[in-house]
């Protein structure tokens, strides 16, 4: 499905958003136009004051910078009130209850609780007990914000979406099992390079291979040639790897030998924190052809298109 030629209602069915595999084409296509709509009136200082009123929470089991910052500010963009909600494993294992946690806080007033750093599984139970809408920013599974603001940004800077070529190279975590069920099923063509020891998870590849043909390998130059967007991502943030761990991604480095496979006007991509001289050189992430930049900012203009179409 072409995204250009789809035409908006600017509204979806869904409470929560735990992962894009919930979500259908026409579904992401409805935010990816909302963040379009909502870019377009912040730069034009328009008044967007869609949650005024709603109090949102932020439950966020470990540290973040642009995600946080992105829905602090976006949250009073929108004219909402947010509050920061402290979480912790060791809270949950001691004894704290997921029902207890959320029919509280829904009495509190709350519209929506964001949730970061919390497992995939009390994720899951805290959607299953909630009235309110639940949103992962992210989990140990996936990180279904960043890829909608990539996917985006992808949109923004080419015109399209559909038969574009995105290879991911690096890691496979949590945020390529989200880009690569994103990107596959707005119409993109996806290409995979990991060492086998990273590799995406089997059940992540097979759930998006539904929607479209994804080419795997342990071949970054095969993954990354005639590519419209390269994609890498950090290797240890959050999760150290050892120096032995390092020397196996080492290959997967996208540095300006490994870019020039990709065609001459293609996007690089990272989400950050990027360790420049590790899973990237400077020449490539600080070039031309880096979008993170973009990336960071579209973080904003997402989140609050997510934010107003879930938040009944």
């Amino acid at each position: 499905m072409d995204i250009n030629r789809y035409t908006p209602s600017y509204g979806i069915n869904q409470k929560h958003m735990k992962k894009l595999a919930d979500f259908s084409t026409e579904e992401l296509f409805e935010i990816l136009y909302a963040t379009k709509a909502i870019k377009a009136k912040f730069l034009a200082h328009e008044n967007t004051q869609i949650l005024q009123g709603v109090t949102v929470a932020l439950l966020f089991g470990d540290t973040s910078l642009r995600t946080r910052s992105a829905l602090e500010i976006g949250i009073r963009q929108l004219g909402g009130v947010c509050v920061n909600l402290p979480y912790s494993r060791d809270d949950m294992l001691a004894g704290e209850n997921v029902q207890d946690i959320v029919n509280v806080i829904e009495r509190y007033g709350v519209g929506a609780i964001v949730t970061r750093g919390i497992n995939q599984k009390d994720l899951d139970e805290f959607c299953a007990v909630s009235d309110i809408s639940i949103i992962n920013s992210t989990s140990d599974e996936f990180v279904p914000l960043q890829a909608i603001c990539d996917i985006y940004t992808v949109w923004e800077k080419t015109g399209r979406l559909e038969g574009l070529k995105i290879a991911y190279v690096g890691k496979g975590g949590n945020n390529a099992a989200s880009l690569i069920m994103g990107a596959i099923k707005c119409g993109m063509e996806v290409a995979v390079a990991t060492p086998r020891e990273f590799e995406i998870k089997r059940e992540h590849l097979l759930h998006a291979e539904q929607y479209g043909k994804i080419f795997v390998t342990d071949n970054p130059v095969e993954a990354v040639r005639d590519a419209d967007v390269v994609y890498t991502d950090s290797y240890d943030y959050h999760t150290p790897v050892s120096e032995a761990e390092r020397k196996i991604l080492l290959p997967y480095q996208v540095n300006g030998a490994l870019f020039s496979y990709a065609k001459h006007n293609a996007l690089f991509m990272h989400s950050l924190p990027a360790r420049r001289g590790v899973e990237v050189t400077a020449d490539v992430i600080d070039g031309k052809n880096s979008v993170v930049l973009e990336q960071g900012e579209n973080k904003l203009h997402t989140i609050k298109a997510i934010l107003a179409l879930l938040i009944k």
